[in-house]
């Protein structure tokens, strides 16, 4: 799996700007599907029909996006002023290299603060080498998006560290799942959907037109293994975690206990996920049209929307496992 993960957060792609990941989920997924479409938010739906005509409609959302920064102004001195695309942690963003679709490379820094002043997006700017404005508006535009710059390494024998893990990893899941299926009894929607730190917008919209029976999102959670932080009670490498509520929905419990049957049987260690903050598309799958039994299977990851994501390769073997079972044995 480290291949294909390290291929896929390695993709330029910030919410809003999802196509060269779509292209590349597009091109590993060629032969393994039925149909491809992109729609007009951005997602692209994958259609795997099941042999049973009469068989439930099963969608998996993945979604590509991750956290940016938008240019909103530029200083006379070349300066760039930012603001957040998505949940954007200033703590674990000073001084650290950034990317532009076009390629620009640059480095957040946090200006002085008066004693006692909290620091807020506008004490940030970023440094691109310009000499003035006008050179920096030749490099870049107001509008433009930039990423924390790839870096993707291992830690120790099973772990691995990234900025965008949040959530390509689970990208990279979903194309494994896809690629080693084989015939399904159900139809399986596989949704690598865009715009979710922005509202879980994409999934929204797909589940409204490919009409599913149930949903499952495919995400990362946060952690509960280091030091002063044992919340949630989640640890990497003790396997994937089935959802049973965060701040956006609520699983269905009968989806909660099929899949931790599936994980039983697949012989794959699970945790259970009580997430106290936070949200998956399956909030948005939850809600749309008449709704929809929804869960979550999650990847533990430390030090999430930062630009060192942190997962472990045996929980996503695990949660392939999983899922793989589930999509087999259900009927």
């Amino acid at each position: 799996m480290f291949d294909l993960i390290k291929e896929l957060v390695n993709v330029y792609g910030p919410s809003g700007h999802e196509s060269a990941v779509a292209d590349k989920v597009e091109e590993l997924l060629s032969g393994k599907v039925d149909s491809f479409r992109t729609d007009a938010l951005g997602n692209l739906i994958c259609e795997k029909k099941g042999t049973n005509p009469k068989g439930k409609r099963v969608m998996l959302s993945a979604h590509m996006d991750h956290i940016g920064f938008v240019v909103v102004a530029v200083e006379k001195e070349g300066f760039l002023r930012v603001m957040p695309v998505g949940g954007i942690n200033l703590a674990v963003s000073k001084t650290r290299h950034i990317t532009f679709g076009n390629g620009i490379q640059g480095v957040l820094v946090q200006q002085p603060v008066r004693e006692g002043e909290n620091p807020v997006m506008k004490h940030m700017f970023v440094d691109i080498g310009a000499q003035d404005e006008a050179e920096a508006l030749s490099m870049v535009s107001l509008g433009d998006t930039a990423v924390y710059s790839n870096d993707c390494f291992r830690l120790g024998k099973h772990r691995v560290a990234a900025p965008a893990m949040d959530d390509r990893v689970a990208c990279a899941l979903l194309v494994a799942v896809i690629q080693e299926l084989g015939e399904c009894e159900n139809t399986v929607i596989a949704v690598f959907s865009a715009q979710e730190e922005v509202g879980c917008r994409g999934a929204k919209t797909a589940a409204f037109s490919t009409e599913p029976d149930m949903g499952i999102a495919l995400d990362v959670t946060s952690h509960g293994d280091t030091p002063e932080n044992k919340l949630p009670a989640v640890k990497l490498g003790e396997g994937a975690a089935v959802k049973i509520m965060d701040q956006g929905s609520i699983s269905h419990p009968g989806l909660v206990k099929a899949l931790l049957a599936a994980g039983q049987r697949a012989g794959v260690k699970t945790q259970r996920e009580v997430l106290p903050f936070g949200g998956t598309d399956a909030m948005a799958m939850q809600q749309t049209k008449g709704g929809m039994p929804v869960g979550t299977v999650s990847i533990p990851c430390r030090y999430v929307h930062s630009a060192c994501e942190v997962i472990d390769l045996r929980d996503v073997e695990g949660a392939k496992a999983l899922v793989l079972e589930y999509l087999r044995s259900l009927v």
